[in-house]
């Protein structure tokens, strides 16, 4: 069963045009979404403004009454070990292949220190944002490839690195809030399965295949492109288990199929791709489906009208029980 039907968009969409099109929508989750990227951080600061505000106060309860659960997914690492610590502590931060240290992306995952310091980070990350539904989604850093190859670090694969830093997430995490859960973001390199260390129950899969190939379903052999996306996915399933397991997929995201610029393109929904990827996805246990659904708001409207996503709700409608 598909327990929630969801569309995660730009914090700074999170007003009364969007919350108009989410109370008719039948979607029961919202994301809310600081941009991502190299700013990521910066983006994350702005969110927390921005939860102080009228506008986010306004949004909130027109979702609470219409009974849609509001989640934050936010790439996050980069607050919770911020980058102006190098200087004081570089130890704490990724070793490249060249055996410099960087700031740039990411942590080492074998210094105690630099865990401890996410663990509090993420404590009071906790305190600001608190999901409707106790899953928090607090990720490293939005980047392909940035593992630490350190001596300590070199033998753990990008995904084992992850593991760990959400691991330290979750101490922080549920030191403030004991029923949450973590996700673990299945994303370019951690869609591999860890090879040496083992997820504990606090962490839950969320896969976010976006390398993949929207001209055919993720699960359509007859793309190479995306079966390299969904080569692990069973195993992930396997080693997360299917509790609160997540899609978070791109069907509807027109910032990615803008080239994350702006002034958006227009946005045609490939419906038979999107409810051929979520039958299977349904089929393999998945508890929560997602996309994306950013560059789609007042900003798309004054340059092409209101985005046609009815059918991306009567798709995800369709998987109920």
């Amino acid at each position: 069963m598909i327990a929630r039907r969801g569309i995660v968009i730009h914090a700074q969409d999170c007003g009364d045009y969007w919350a108009d099109r989410l109370e008719k929508s039948g979607l029961n989750v919202v994301g809310v979404h600081p941009a991502g990227g190299i700013d990521a951080h910066r983006s994350l600061e702005d969110c927390i403004r921005f939860l102080g505000t009228e506008d986010w106060r306004r949004f909130a309860s027109r979702m609470e009454r219409a009974g849609i659960a509001v989640e934050f997914e936010m790439h996050a690492l980069s607050w919770l070990l911020e980058r102006d610590l190098f200087s004081l502590h570089p130890d704490w931060f990724r070793m490249e292949e060249s055996g410099e240290r960087t700031p740039h992306f990411n942590a080492c995952a074998s210094n105690p220190d630099a865990l401890d310091h996410i663990r509090e980070r993420a404590s009071a990350l906790a305190r600001i944002f608190r999901p409707d539904t106790h899953n928090y989604h607090f990720w490293i850093d939005d980047v392909a490839s940035a593992g630490c190859a350190c001596p300590r670090c070199r033998s753990l694969s990008a995904s084992d690195q992850a593991v760990i830093l959400y691991s330290a997430i979750a101490d922080g995490v549920t030191a403030v809030d004991p029923a949450a859960r973590v996700s673990y973001l299945a994303y370019c390199e951690t869609l591999k399965l860890p090879e040496t260390v083992r997820p504990d129950a606090r962490l839950f899969l969320e896969f976010a295949p976006i390398s993949r190939d929207f001209d055919h379903s993720l699960f359509d052999p007859a793309s190479e492109k995306n079966a390299a996306q969904i080569a692990h996915l069973p195993a992930l399933l396997d080693l997360f288990g299917r509790r609160d397991a997540k899609v978070l997929d791109y069907w509807v995201d027109n910032s990615l199929f803008s080239g994350w610029q702006l002034p958006p393109k227009e946005f045609r929904l490939r419906a038979e791709v999107c409810r051929a990827d979520v039958q299977a996805y349904r089929a393999l246990g998945f508890e929560a489906i997602t996309s994306f659904g950013c560059f789609l708001g007042e900003n798309y409207r004054a340059l092409w009208g209101d985005a046609d996503l009815d059918e991306y709700y009567r798709i995800l409608l369709e998987t109920q029980d």
